[in-house]
């Protein structure tokens, strides 16, 4: 079982958790996600940077054999299986796309507000070419081996072949428009996060966004407490509060947040990564790596790796 400081460092913030659900309302969302259903024909979800992959309920374009597939409990876990290293990929490269152990390509493009990601849209369901019985006949023989019967392979098959077949070429496109608004949806996020919500002050909105846009740079607290409005007692008492975090845990935890990220592009050294994410020293990014996670960088790097190759 993780330890408490593991697995609190997978979970996003409530600041994070709550300035995504504010983009998800944000008229500029709503209004992008039904232009990009509506011309593309494809569906949309925007889906946080901790949650769990899941097709529980019905969406708009969304691939009817996907959602039988979810009623299959060895199906589910693969799909959950793939779109976790779809996004971890998305995190570190940018906009990613794989295909499904069904044949059906998915696309993750990350949101982000500074080094933090918030979470993804996610697109796909769709193949590239037109599928053949034969391949029908493979993946038919795997679920069998898992326990679908003959009834739901029957209706499967069905959903299988009314899967819609895009052209990787006009899908690329598709994908293009998508990180555009991706790079348009980040910005929103750090405007909704100067603007004061429920209770949290506006000035310890504006202090996290200062945070996250500049973690690789020193961040001591008059800085910081300046950018806010406030004395340092006062925002220190207040950030405090507010967070559950001193100044400096806060931001510890959100330079290891982004590491975390650059320890999975396997050509870049941890010493570099230390200093780029914004430690003084490697010897500091080792005990505050080892303190948050359970382990030292390079064997966090080398279990993830090895995860995302399995």
């Amino acid at each position: 079982m993780a330890s408490p400081e593991t697995s609190s460092a997978l979970k996003l913030p409530s600041f994070e958790q709550a300035l995504f659900l504010r983009l998800q309302e944000s008229d500029l969302f709503k209004g992008y996600c039904d232009a990009f259903r509506m011309a593309t024909g494809l569906p949309l979800r925007f889906m946080r940077a901790d949650e769990e992959w899941c097709l529980n309920e019905h969406r708009q374009n969304q691939s009817p054999f996907c959602e039988m597939l979810h009623h299959c409990s060895v199906a589910c876990h693969d799909c959950k299986t793939i779109n976790h290293r779809l996004m971890k990929e998305a995190e570190v490269k940018g906009p990613a796309s794989c295909g499904c152990f069904a044949g059906l390509c998915a696309t993750a493009v990350p949101i982000r507000m500074g080094a933090t990601t918030i979470g993804y849209l996610k697109t796909g369901q769709v193949f590239h070419r037109q599928p053949t019985e034969q391949q029908f006949q493979i993946l038919s023989e795997k679920l069998s081996s898992n326990g679908v019967k003959s009834k739901e392979l029957k209706d499967l098959k069905t959903a299988y072949f009314e899967t819609q077949t895009v052209d990787p070429k006009r899908y690329d496109s598709m994908i293009s428009l998508l990180d555009s608004f991706s790079k348009q949806l980040s910005q929103h996020a750090e405007e909704l996060a100067m603007v004061e919500e429920g209770k949290e002050p506006a000035a310890i909105l504006k202090a996290r966004t200062f945070i996250h846009q500049h973690l690789d740079e020193p961040l001591p607290l008059g800085i910081v407490a300046r950018q806010a409005g406030l004395s340092e007692s006062h925002f220190c008492r207040v950030f405090k509060e507010i967070t559950g975090l001193t100044l400096t845990d806060y931001v510890t935890r959100a330079r290891i947040a982004w590491a975390r990220k650059e320890l999975l592009r396997p050509a870049t050294r941890v010493s570099e990564i230390a200093f780029q994410v914004g430690f003084q020293s490697l010897s500091q990014f080792n005990r505050s790596f080892a303190k948050i996670n359970g382990c030292s960088p390079s064997a966090w790097r080398e279990q993830q790796l090895e995860k995302l190759s399995a």
